[in-house]
């Protein structure tokens, strides 16, 4: 049964036979290797639960397709590898390839202030180019969380219209252009609405003529209509409170929505190794890491990640939006590209990619994870706290559980790798905290995916009595999301709403600051001392502010005493 998906599979995705799938059915090593990757996704094959589509190509032709789970689970659909997925950010490499078209035609420059094609982009002050929204390196503040603020559901209707409404009411930036890099949204649905503009042809319809017909491609293409019928398309799920599953699919007309198959971002891999479209030295830039302004590389190209992989280099991008979780990755050194669409929010499809990477090429690969040094647990329980950034104005916050040092809320254990440094489970990111110095606080500094660091000091203020929580309600104007917000106290707690969402509860963390899903909510004080407005910060949205708002004198009627 295996091997008959495999033959019908090089028929309908359009690939050739390589000579490991002609020699499976001879018993060759190939088969065991097959049978490991269906080991991988053996938790996702049953019924009653969605799953995956995966496709793995060597040096061209398919080694490996398989569907996992189900389509969709109300009528019993199986996901097979012929099934439709969007992929979310997948999409990215997609425009900035469209975009590089263009500069190939000269038709933009990617030194181009993006206000020469967007001229309803507010001035920040420092010009940023179309280079800085293909790196990261805008400073631009992320689009769905500016929507979410100014009221819109998860579920609901946005398009790229809605997106440049609130991008163009933006008074402030992250940072300036080419000091950081943080990955965001915003960026490439501007370069969207940019081909569409430069181009004269909406982004669906130049992507069409110009990449996915060229490549054979014909089960891709960029939604621009979320109600249009996509054959086999898969639908998506969430976990539903109190067991099962939730449809959980995005609702967008915006132009950075790719749906497509996993034999189709197969032939753009290959695409990305032969440049038969666009040419060499178009795929070479996509695969270039952008620079800070200081030279600092920082890792991510054309829509692509640049890091390596156990040694080894990698090109790859993931998607997340909804329910739906993708992966697509590449080792151009030994032409192997894998490719994983999900559709289940507890799906993690990078965590399969590189486990099937490392069937096809542990021999070629190195063991680069820091090894675990035990610390003594009164020195890990030393380090729970809240930490503040003064760049950011993030707050982490720490705690020690079940002998382990945590992030609050999140079950991953941090390991200690050395002279104070960790790594959240078995992740490559950093964090580091410093010894303090006599009479200050302790320091933390955190680095990630991201070549930039970012400083942490851990609060020292004390946290806000009940009876001083009063001084935080009120309403506060945020102008920048037309939105209005709600401070109040709620069971001991300070709580934020606004319309159309659910309220937020806020936890003290020390002084003016509280820390919810929302991010950071920094209260700000006049000179009075009194409290004239709020912040809120996250990863990806630094300092948006809101305005409070004075109650106007109630006038007596006429004749009162």
């Amino acid at each position: 049964m295996l091997r008959k998906s495999f033959v019908s599979s090089f028929l309908l995705l359009g690939l050739t036979s390589s000579p490991a799938m002609a020699a499976a059915g001879e018993g060759a090593p190939a088969i065991d290797r097959h049978q490991q990757v269906d080991a991988l996704l053996a938790p996702w094959s049953g019924r009653d639960s969605p799953g995956c589509a995966v496709g793995i190509s060597r040096d061209g032709a398919l080694d490996y397709a398989r569907g996992y789970g189900m389509a969709n689970l109300e009528y019993d659909v199986p996901i097979t590898p012929q099934s439709n997925f969007h992929t979310a950010s997948i999409s990215k490499q997609f425009i900035a390839f469209a975009i590089g078209l263009l500069a190939q035609e000269g038709k933009l420059s990617l030194d181009d202030d993006i206000r020469k094609h967007l001229p309803e982009m507010p001035d920040h002050g420092k010009t940023i180019t179309v280079a800085h929204l293909i790196h990261h390196t805008n400073g631009l503040r992320e689009q769905g969380q500016l929507l979410n603020l100014a009221g819109w559901r998860g579920d609901d209707l946005y398009t790229d219209a809605d997106i440049l409404w609130v991008l163009t009411r933006q008074r402030g930036v992250n940072f300036a252009p080419g000091t950081e890099i943080v990955y965001g949204n915003a960026a490439y649905t501007l370069l969207a609405v940019i081909v569409r503009r430069v181009s004269g042809k909406p982004l669906r319809a130049f992507a069409d003529e110009r990449i996915f017909k060229p490549l054979g491609m014909t089960d891709t293409h960029f939604r621009d209509d979320h109600k249009e019928v996509v054959p086999q398309r898969a639908s998506a799920y969430s976990i539903r409170e109190g067991g099962g599953w939730r449809i959980s699919v995005p609702h967008n007309d915006g132009s950075t929505s790719l749906l497509t198959t996993v034999g189709d971002l197969l032939k753009w891999e290959q695409n990305l190794l032969d440049g038969r479209v666009g040419g060499k030295k178009l795929v070479a830039w996509l695969q270039t890491s952008g620079k800070l302004n200081d030279g600092t590389a920082t890792t991510y190209g054309g829509g692509l990640h640049l890091a390596d992989y156990r040694g080894l280099r990698m090109v790859s991008h993931d998607g997340m939006d909804a329910g739906y979780r993708t992966d697509a990755l590449l080792f151009p050194d030994h032409r192997l590209a894998i490719v994983a669409l999900c559709n289940g929010s507890t799906i993690d499809p990078s965590a399969l990619t590189r486990k099937a990477a490392d069937l096809y090429l542990s021999k070629h690969m190195k063991d680069v994870m820091p090894p675990a040094v035990k610390l003594p647990e009164a020195q890990l329980s030393a380090l729970a706290g809240n930490y503040w950034s003064p760049l950011t104005d993030e707050v982490v916050r720490l705690e020690f559980k079940d002998g382990a040092l945590r992030q609050v809320g999140v079950p991953t254990a941090f390991v200690h790798t050395g002279n104070g440094s960790f790594r959240p489970g078995e992740s490559m990111h950093v964090w580091r905290f410093s010894k303090p110095a006599a009479g200050a606080p302790r320091e933390l500094s955190i680095r990630d995916v991201w070549p930039t660091t970012r400083d942490f000091v851990r609060v020292s203020a004390p946290m806000p009595t009940a009876s001083a929580l009063a001084a935080f309600v009120g309403q506060y104007r945020g102008d920048e999301v037309d939105m209005t917000y709600t401070v109040r106290v709620a069971d001991g707690r300070l709580a934020i709403r606004w319309p159309r969402r659910d309220e937020v509860v806020l936890d003290a963390v020390g002084g003016d600051r509280f820390a919810g899903s929302l991010g950071t909510v920094t209260f700000t004080r006049a000179a009075s001392g009194d409290i004239d407005g709020l912040t809120i910060s996250n990863r990806r949205l630094r300092r948006l502010r809101a305005e409070r708002l004075v109650k106007a004198e109630v006038p007596r009627a006429a004749g009162a005493h």
